[in-house]
């Protein structure tokens, strides 16, 4: 199980949600790029990065605040990003400028034909996000629930060659009130492509919980408020997660 550190941004600061509600910031940083070098040294293997201001404007915003915490990771892990990608330019953009992994949300929900050519055009780096409220996808920074059914909609997108699917429970998102294990199973039973946990990640026990359902097809997941809070110490547990994997692999079949 990979646990990916979070970091969001809102007007160049490193920030953390409550579901989803911009007006509900909380600035754990003013130094992204610094608070990336930070996971790393704790043991991060993945980031993830969101463009909030970008979500909630259809376009890139916090440009310089992305390319610093590039420049900081180097080659040294790879970093997915997602917030305002709503064309094949900015996409082009991103990849060529260090990003390895490209999220799109909302666009791929109004416009599924820019994530079929997205995945066409740069196989392997497109990752698509769906946010959910009670099954149904939300868009516009969660802004609007549609009546589209989650799982429905990874099968299809899961078709167009999509790399990964990212999960959130924006109900849980940004609250520490735990993950939602049925729902995020149910979607990686259905698919057999990856799904990414998102949303309510509080404390080791979530973890461990994730961990049991990572034969489901649940192979990371990420943090965000619990590990700047410090109910969740991130390296810690890394480790545990790596430990329960490693006993997994003893089980004989």
């Amino acid at each position: 199980m990979l646990l990916i550190p979070a970091i969001d941004l809102k007007d160049g600061h490193c920030v953390r949600l409550k579901q989803g509600e911009m007006n509900e910031a909380t600035v754990f940083s003013e130094a992204p790029a610094d608070m990336a070098r930070h996971w790393i040294e704790q043991g991060a293997r993945r980031l993830h990065l969101v463009d909030l201001n970008g979500a909630f404007a259809g376009k890139p915003v916090n440009g310089k605040a992305i390319r610093a915490i590039v420049e900081e990771v180097g080659d040294d892990i790879p970093v997915q990003l997602g917030g305002g990608i709503r064309d094949l330019d900015t996409i082009e953009m991103y990849l060529d400028s260090g990003i390895s992994y490209v999220i799109i949300g909302t666009a791929a929900v109004k416009h599924p034909g820019l994530l079929h050519d997205a995945c066409g055009a740069f196989p392997g780096h497109i990752i698509v996000g769906l946010d959910a409220r009670d099954g149904k996808v939300a868009v516009d920074g969660w802004s609007k629930v549609t009546g589209h059914d989650v799982v429905d909609l990874a099968k299809k997108f899961e078709d167009y060659g999509v790399e990964a699917v990212i999960y959130t429970d924006i109900g849980r998102d940004g609250m520490l009130s735990g993950v939602n294990i049925e729902a995020t199973v149910r979607l990686a039973q259905a698919l057999h492509i990856p799904v990414i946990a998102s949303g309510g990640v509080a404390n080791l026990a979530d973890i461990e919980a994730l961990c049991a359902i990572e034969d489901e097809g649940v192979t990371a997941a990420i943090t965000g408020r619990a590990i700047y809070e410090g109910t969740l110490n991130f390296a810690e547990a890394q480790a545990k997660a790596d430990q329960l994997a490693a006993k997994g692999s003893d089980v004989p079949y």
